[in-house]
């Protein structure tokens, strides 16, 4: 019980270190157009997040439980997993790379499990859809954004200038909360998807029924429609979003510093733009029940709205880097996952 729990806790830090790390990318455009401060910026962001947990059902966490086969791992591959996440994720964080939270959990708990059972032990079908969307989604965000300028281009060619800009303001406010809603509906329940793991694994290394452990463990399996889905108490969502929300409040500037200037000057139509484009991207892999990293997505709908301007309004240089950080992220974290296992098995 006692290393269920550290797992538990854990998942939650890496919950709120997701927060500051990839909250950054829902805020970064409203930040940069100054339609909000900072530090109203978060504070927007945190509370839109835990809008999701009224919005979406768990379909990103189901998926997220069956990356791979937890009637084989053990506890010590999850806490293996989750470490290796926190580290690969403080790394990025502190030199400023918009990596994504997302990919590096699953990168960590696969390496840690394959580490442990071989490579038969994932979901290769999920595995191999979330790393089609590396380059699904920000392709996916940036013909939204592209599209949704040129309408707006189109609707406000009349209009005066001032008005439109003040408009468009306002209109911000709106499109970073449907983006922070997005946020927090996709990361926040890949945290979910590990608890529920973890706690299934527990069950069954300790030869426990539901009945045979307390109300706050009633994790299941449960047949909907003729398939499997994760079912959690309500305590898990609610603790996974307040987690996010508080790691978000925590602010996370360098990577508002990359997203919201290095790639393109951004202004309140192109943020509008950005944002709006981002959201429909994360609520339609939502639905899919695909997880997708906010961080990718929001990258693509800012280039989409850099492109409207022409193919020299992009900062290639500083995209380029950002895509190698992106394809490295899933094996980087798996070598750490996979390392941090090995450790465990010399040591214990």
């Amino acid at each position: 019980m006692t290393l269920l729990i550290i797992i538990i806790v854990l998942a939650l830090v890496f919950d709120l270190i997701n927060g500051f790390h990839d909250a950054a990318n829902s805020i970064a455009t409203v930040v940069s157009t100054k339609v909000l401060s900072p530090f109203l910026a978060v504070i927007w962001a945190a509370f839109f997040n835990v809008m999701a947990y009224f919005i979406f059902d768990l379909n990103i966490a189901d998926t997220i439980s069956k990356t791979v086969n937890t009637d084989i791992i053990n506890l010590w591959v999850i806490l293996c997993g989750i470490t290796a996440a926190i580290v690969w994720n403080l790394l990025t964080w502190y030199y400023g790379i918009p990596s994504s939270s997302s990919h590096t959990l699953i990168g960590g708990f696969s390496g840690a499990a394959i580490a442990y059972a071989g490579f038969n032990v994932v979901n290769y079908y999920i595995i191999f859809k979330i790393a089609a969307f590396i380059f699904l989604a920000p392709i996916i965000g940036m013909i939204m954004s592209y599209l949704i300028t040129l309408i707006l281009l189109w609707a406000l060619k009349k209009s005066n200038p001032h008005k439109a800009d003040k408009w468009l303001r306002k209109w911000q406010l709106f499109s970073s909360a449907t983006l922070s809603i997005g946020h927090g509906g996709n990361d926040a329940q890949k945290v979910m998807g590990i608890i529920g793991a973890a706690v299934l694994v527990y069950l069954r290394v300790s030869g426990l029924t539901i009945d045979d452990v307390p109300s706050w463990l009633h994790v299941s399996m449960d047949i909907v429609n003729g398939k499997p889905r994760l079912s959690v108490p309500e305590w898990v969502p609610f603790a996974c979003y307040t987690a996010i929300a508080t790691g978000t409040m925590m602010g996370g500037w360098r990577i508002i510093k990359t997203m919201g200037s290095k790639i393109t000057k951004i202004t309140p139509r192109e943020g509008v733009a950005a944002e709006t484009g981002g959201a429909i991207t994360l609520f339609l892999t939502e639905f899919l029940k695909i997880p997708v990293s906010t961080t990718h997505t929001i990258t693509g709908s800012i280039i989409g709205v850099g492109v409207s301007k022409g193919l020299t309004a992009v900062k290639w240089g500083v995209t380029i880097r950002l895509l190698w950080a992106w394809i490295l992220t899933i094996p980087v974290s798996g070598l750490l996952g996979a390392a941090f296992y090995y450790i465990y098995s010399i040591l214990g």
